[in-house]
């Protein structure tokens, strides 16, 4: 399985009246998490859109929201894989405030789509041989 742990400050910008992170927001959150844990693997997201020519739309998402996350809180998000993938991935999202408190949790199911012909492919191969070594 694999996992990876971002931090990220909330700023001022991305919360509601009230002070709270916008709900609107969290799946920036997601995307972060997404785009930062695959960086940690060497592999960049642009990358396989440029090279590989390979897009990942999302299929499905969804969250639950467990405890208020606020302004200037210092989060941790934590992406997990817990299958390789194949020809869909999915991302396990979960979002811890300064106390380590969980305060949100999420996933999302996303698809590889050759860009040239809108087709479905499998897993990039750099994706996979990055990702293998945490299933064996």
């Amino acid at each position: 399985m694999f996992t990876y742990d971002h931090q990220k400050r909330v700023s001022y910008g991305e919360t509601d009246q009230m002070g709270y992170l916008y709900y609107g927001n969290y799946p920036l959150l997601y995307e972060i998490g997404r785009t930062e844990s695959i960086r940690s693997l060497g592999l960049r997201y642009r990358d396989m859109e440029v090279n590989d020519r390979v897009m990942m739309p999302v299929l499905h998402m969804e969250a639950r929201y467990l405890a208020p996350i606020k302004y200037d809180d210092n989060l941790t998000i934590r992406t997990i894989i817990k299958e390789l993938p194949t020809k869909m991935i999915k991302f396990d999202h979960e979002i811890y405030n300064e106390e380590l408190e969980l305060c949100h949790r999420a996933y999302v199911k996303l698809f590889f789509v050759d860009m040239d012909t809108n087709k479905r492919v499998t897993t990039p191969i750099a994706l996979q041989q990055a990702l293998k070594s945490y299933y064996e």
